[in-house]
Parts: structure tokens; sequence; C-alpha cells
């Protein structure tokens, strides 16, 4: 008998092809994040659900009686209520390192269009300003390579981009919940107080909630750019905000934010020095390919009654 699965994302014409080949065992039904109605009429007969962003809550795992594993795309599992799927027996696994390549990809791209100022420069452009030159460039806008990157967590993605900027000539240096040995690691303090870009690539917990908060974000450079494409509510957004508007900080790229999807009165929107995208630094072909490998291979697993690998549930 095919495994039920409840896939919570819109496939694209690749993912469909894949899963043809790979996994016509699967009997998947789709189920765009944002249609409550076809979520809840499919949940009830779900053994599996391939998990993206929107959350999932005790009540949300309680109208699945036949629910079996819920699989986050991704690593970070703070929306899934954990708890009652243990107390459920519903087994939880992530995939740590799927989406590293692409994320740290994105996290330089964000670093390199708030130091370089790119959607202001794209806009006169477009307007027909920009010559003569803003002498003002050659006084705000610089290299990578000449940077020091502070990078606060240190997992996979956090290495991947230090390995990027550090082959650009910038300096890397790190903080973690633990000390790993590594050249270059600072308390955080410090490193707030002498890095050129603050990077953050943090999971959401308690212990890191506002983690960045005002007095964190006074002990930044004014000449310094922060970019978040881990959690939002890591940072404080309102004191960000302030520090963005006040010339306290000079630029953030944000691909995350406190609330998702985002109020469209959202302050940042209205300032020239921060560069945001929809939480979508980890959303490419490359990762979806291997999310689809690790995903099919653990209902694999589920079906032939072996171990599951990545479980963050006992």
């Amino acid at each position: 008998m095919a495994l039920r699965v409840l896939a919570h994302f819109v496939p694209g014409n690749k993912v469909l092809d894949f899963l043809a080949a790979e996994a016509d065992w699967l009997d998947i039904r789709w189920c765009a994040a944002d249609d409550d109605v076809g979520f809840y009429r499919e949940l009830p007969e779900a053994e599996v659900i391939w998990h993206v962003l929107r959350p999932l809550s005790a009540a949300d795992l309680q109208r699945g009686p036949r629910l079996r594993l819920v699989h986050k795309f991704g690593a970070g599992v703070n929306t899934i209520d954990v708890a009652t799927a243990t107390d459920r027996g519903i087994a939880v696994a992530n995939m740590p390192g799927a989406n590293a390549p692409s994320v740290a990809e994105g996290t330089v791209l964000l670093m390199l269009a708030a130091l370089r100022r790119l959607p202001e420069l794209d806009r006169a452009t477009r307007q027909g300003r920009g010559w003569p030159l803003d002498p003002g460039l050659g006084e705000t806008v610089r290299d990578i390579g000449g940077c020091t990157v502070g990078m606060v967590g240190y997992g996979n993605i956090a290495k991947r981009v230090g390995d990027i900027v550090g082959a650009m000539g910038a300096t890397v240096v790190h903080t973690s919940t633990r000390d790993d040995g590594r050249p270059g690691w600072r308390p955080l303090p410090e490193l707030l107080a002498v890095s050129d870009i603050v990077s953050l690539h943090l999971p959401l917990t308690e212990q890191t909630h506002h983690l960045l908060d005002r007095d964190a974000i006074a002990l930044m450079r004014p000449s310094a750019v922060l970019v978040n494409t881990s959690r939002g509510a890591i940072v404080d957004e309102d004191a960000l905000v302030g520090a963005l508007r006040d010339g306290r900080l000079a630029a953030a790229g944000l691909d995350v934010f406190e609330d998702e999807p985002t109020a469209p009165d959202n302050p940042l929107f209205g300032l020239d020095n921060v560069v945001l995208t929809p939480h979508v630094t980890w959303y490419t072909a490359d990762t979806m390919r291997r999310y689809l490998v690790e995903a099919v291979a653990n209902c694999r697993r589920l079906r032939d009654g072996e171990p599951l690998t990545h479980l963050v549930t006992p």
C-alpha cells in the first residue's frame, strides 16, 4: 500500500518529474502553505508531512491520527510542536546541511547587496540618476575583502559563509554556544564590537529570542552591516529599525522577519539602507533536489521499518 504524504508546498515541474521517477510508491497530496482548507482536508489521512514553514501546532498534530513522521525540509524545527509530536509518538526529522550551500550563497549575496548599496543604486539607475557619481560611494562603500565578518552561530552554513568571504580576503571571527577550538572565536560582545559585518546563523530558542536587542545592537559599529538568514525573532526588529533610521547602524540584509509573512506596513520597507528577501535564501532547485532525496529516503525507511535519520524526537 502506498505511503500517504501531505506535502505542504506547491511543487514545480522538476519536483514532480523527480518524484515520478524515484517515488511512485508514495501517495503524495500537495497543499500550498496558505491553503488551510486543503491542509485540514488531507491531514486526517496523512502518514507523513513534508513540512516547510507553516507552523504545525499541537492542535494540528492531534488532527492527524495516522501521522507517523513530520519531516522538516530544512534544519530549524521551531515551527513544529515537537513536544506534542513526541507525546503522540510522531517522529520529527530534519535535514541538517541540506540547504547550507544555498543559504550560504544567499547570505553572501545579502552582504554584498547591503555593503555596496545595491537597491539604492538600482533605483537611481532606473530613474536616470547616478551620474555624475555620488562622491559618498567612495566614502561608505567597502569591499568584503577589507572587512571583519563576525558569525553568530558557527554551524554548517556559517562555516561555508566563512570559507567564501575568507577566500575574498575577509577576516572571519565567530561565536557560538560552545567554543569548538577553531581560531577566530570571540565572545559575543567582542565580536559585535570588532565586526564590519555581523551574520546570524542560529536556531530560534528561548535563549536566542531577541539575542540582538537594543543593547547588543548598540555594541556594533555605526558603519557595520547586519545580515540575518536564520530566524527573524533573533533580532529585536524595533531596535533594528531605530538603529538603521538613526544612523547607529549602516545597513542590513534580511531574509527573515519576526512575523512572516511580514505586514505591508513594516517600517523596514521604508528604509533605503535595507535589502530584503522573503525567506528564500534556501530556495533553489539544488536545495529542493537535496531535500527530496532525503525525504524519499526517510519515507522508504519508514515503509520498510528501518531506523529514520536525523531524528529530533526520541
